[in-house]
């Protein structure tokens, strides 16, 4: 039987191995702006078109590449910042394996232009599909200028795969994003189809923050600031205010690198305990600094998780840290951690393994969240589709009629929490209000939007955009007027606003936008309408807390018993449930 065994060709083994480091345009530019900034650049200019899938250019004025690292750059383990295997447990740079150039390479075509200071001449590299074309000089400014063209062009498959340009270029923004925070001391700029999206100059923290996500984030931003000499902990967290439904503004970085963390996230969201809504995530900016030998960035391919050797302190000094910062801006109540025993082990010298211990929880438990509107998940037969999520004019499954009198003055009783009491017919129903109210809404056609002409300002508004709203907003600006919206984008992102839908007051104008700009991309105009009158609905509708007067609730569980008495609403979610009082008759 003959031999089956056979080595791959270097071509090949490169395009598997960029499986794993090369999984769409982002990962280029994040390979590539880690090795600018590891380059000791203080100017890096990103320039992509189509996504990133035709080109993705870096320039930088780092120290540049002689013409031998210029060649062994792009072989495969070739780095200049290892040495041993002990080094591994020590990475201070960004990219560090040898393999992201090699990868690159492998599926694209790529030419590099570079030239250390006060040499003569610069090198030309030129290689496409992992095989090397030319070598010359050149003349060329000092630093590194990588041109990454045509991605995935030798495998059909993998560039078949690749979502459309709005969602890789957001991928490419969330990166850029990610190592620009990470450098406020390093002047950024990104060019998209020759468009300019962002162009960030030097500065501290705050500035850049606010120069990447706009100047509406700035005032509600609180500094956190901890240093125990083993650990460094700084940045800032949103109020309150700032926290949002969806995921966004959450960065860590530990020594200059962008991480994730649900174990550290959670300490943030517990600082915030009692403060947010259920189902809503702080904003926050937090940059930890520790000797590089207490954690391991190497356990994921992509360098985005981190494991640390004492999580457990770290996930209670963030907590802690955070809450007392809460206290001290008044958003929180402030608390006294000098003489708190629990924090004595935070100003000890650095633990090692042996010596401490998670903390241990206490020995009571309070859900302070508790829902009993989430407790019971909707079955399968139940589940909403994104697209009827959209649709706030579907018809409201599961519909009963309960009621025959009309008297309900006496059957009704408020509780503590906002939620409602009603008694009939033997039953006992706790009622959510805002979401019964949401129903009604979305029942009566004329409570949505209509295309007609707006009401003009007296004064305009002003709505400063970031960079990636200022994107969203051109995409469906044509659509607004149609809503009795006028606006133009003026200088420095700043959306003037001089008419809005009638029904539309002036003191909801920017969150409604707001709430918009959320989506990441409307595929079709029937996509942006849908979500309009989805956001319009709720905007409009009253929550549980609203509801004061019991002749008010009277005239809205009416008129929800008008139309059936619907349990749940379009999306799922439960209007009212069943109070088991025979269960709790057992319990006595």
């Amino acid at each position: 039987m003959s031999d089956i065994i056979q080595l791959l060709p270097d071509h090949v083994a490169n395009q598997i191995a960029a499986g794993e480091v090369v999984q769409r345009p982002a990962s280029i530019v994040k390979e590539l702006l880690e090795n600018a900034v590891d380059a000791g650049a203080d100017k890096i200019q990103l320039i992509v078109r189509d996504a990133g899938k035709n080109l993705i250019q870096v320039t930088d004025n780092g120290i540049g590449m002689s013409e031998t690292d210029a060649r062994l750059a792009f072989e495969r383990h070739a780095t200049s910042k290892i040495r041993s295997t002990e080094d591994i447990f020590k990475i201070a740079t960004k990219g560090f394996r040898g393999e992201a150039l090699a990868s690159i390479a492998a599926v694209a075509q790529v030419e590099l232009k570079t030239k250390q200071k006060d040499a003569p001449v610069g090198t030309n590299i030129y290689i496409e599909g992992g095989q090397f074309q030319f070598q010359e000089p050149i003349q060329t400014s000092e630093g590194s200028n990588f041109s990454v063209k045509n991605l995935f062009y030798n495998v059909p498959a993998r560039r078949k795969f690749l979502k459309n340009d709005n969602v890789e270029f957001r991928h490419i923004i969330d990166e850029f994003q990610r190592v620009a925070l990470a450098h406020e001391t390093i002047e950024f700029e990104l060019f998209h189809n020759d468009e300019p999206i962002f162009k960030l100059r030097k500065g501290g923290q705050m500035q850049r923050i606010v120069d990447v996500f706009g100047r509406k984030l700035q005032p509600i931003l609180i500094p956190i600031k901890e240093d125990l000499g083993w650990i460094n902990l700084q940045g800032y967290v949103a109020k309150p205010e700032g926290a949002k439904k969806v995921r966004g503004e959450q960065f860590f970085f530990v020594n200059g690198r962008y991480f994730k963390s649900a174990y550290l996230s959670k300490a943030v969201q517990e600082a915030f305990d009692g403060l947010l809504q259920p189902g809503y995530i702080p904003s926050f900016f937090l940059y930890l600094e520790l000797d590089p030998e207490k954690i391991d960035v190497n356990i994921h391919p992509q360098k985005t998780e981190v494991k640390f050797e004492d999580e457990a302190l770290i996930f209670a000094l963030m907590r802690s840290t955070i809450k007392r910062s809460l206290g001290i801006y008044n958003v929180a109540p402030s608390l006294d951690f000098e003489r708190d025993p629990k924090m004595e082990a935070f100003f000890a010298p650095a633990p090692s393994k042996s010596n401490h211990s998670a903390p241990t929880p206490s020995a009571i438990n309070v859900d302070r969240d508790f829902n009993p509107f989430l407790t019971e998940k909707v079955s399968s037969a139940e589940t909403i589709s994104l697209t009827e999520l959209y649709d706030v004019t579907a018809a409201a499954p599961s519909k009963i009629n309960l009621f025959e009198d009309d008297d309900l003055d006496e059957d009704l009783f408020r509780l503590p929490n906002g939620y409602w009491l009603l008694n009939k017919d033997g039953q006992t129903y706790m009622l959510d209000l805002g979401r019964m109210h949401r129903v009604l809404m979305s029942s009566h056609q004329e409570n949505l939007p209509t295309k007609k002409a707006g009401q003009s300002l007296l004064f305009s508004l002003e709505y400063h955009l970031n960079e990636i709203e200022k994107n969203k907003y051109k995409s469906i600006k044509k659509y607004l007027p149609d809503f009795g919206f006028e606006m133009t984008l003026a200088q420095e992102n700043v959306l003037r606003i001089e008419a809005v839908p009638e029904a539309l007051k002036e003191s909801q104008v920017i969150r409604f936008l707001e709430k918009i700009f959320e989506i990441l991309e409307y595929r079709t105009e029937e996509d942006f309408y849908k979500y309009f009158e989805y956001q319009w609905v709720k905007l409009k509708t009253k929550s549980k807390f609203d509801f004061i007067y019991k002749t008010e609730v009277e005239q809205l569980v009416k008129d929800f018993i008008d139309l059936g008495f619907p349990q749940y609403t379009v999306n799922g979610k439960k209007c009212w449930l069943e109070v088991p009082f025979d269960d709790f008759k057992n319990k006595f």
